[in-house]
């Protein structure tokens, strides 16, 4: 018997659109996500506070509606970092909602419609994501400490910031 499989984009000779690649994926209530969803444009609506916490207001909309629970998050000037678990619903949905609210308050078309998402293993380290997630700031040298960055938060705070 013959195993034929799908042909992937560089087996066809063309490119896959963000739609195509995400058939098929499934998301599942209970999984930990790292989700990277970055400004249109790179444009960097988040430099300023105001947009920040707008931002930050509709992942806590979403803890309270008990559709995720923010595990970690930094918001950047161009993007936004979330670890998180999914409690309702799809992924997408969740991430239609925060880019749709967000924006809406913030009054402008804000995101790239896509966002990239990572299912998080067992085996993976959980305060170590949140470290390196919530250590941006300093890589991007936005700021010397990250206390000195008002746009992060992480369940581990004091491991965070001791670690």
């Amino acid at each position: 018997m013959e195993y034929v499989g799908r042909a992937s984009a560089r087996q066809l000779g063309g490119r896959m659109s963000y739609n195509n690649l995400r058939k098929g994926r499934v998301t599942q209530a209970g999984m930990v996500y790292h989700i990277t969803a970055v400004t249109k444009d790179r444009t960097p609506w988040f430099a300023s506070l105001s947009n920040g916490r707008k931002v930050v207001q509709q992942l806590m909309a979403l803890q309270a509606a008990n559709r995720a629970e923010t595990l970690s998050y930094v918001v950047m000037p161009d993007h936004l970092h979330w670890l998180m678990v999914l409690h309702e619903g799809k992924l997408s949905d969740a991430m239609q909602i925060l880019k749709g609210r967000s924006a809406r308050e913030i009054g402008h078309a804000v995101w790239q419609s896509n966002y990239h998402d990572h299912a998080v293993r067992l085996d993976e380290d959980l305060p170590q994501m949140a470290r390196y997630i919530v250590a941006n700031p300093l890589r991007a040298n936005l700021v010397e400490r990250i206390g000195d960055y008002s746009l992060w938060d992480a369940v581990w705070l004091e491991d965070t910031l001791s670690g």
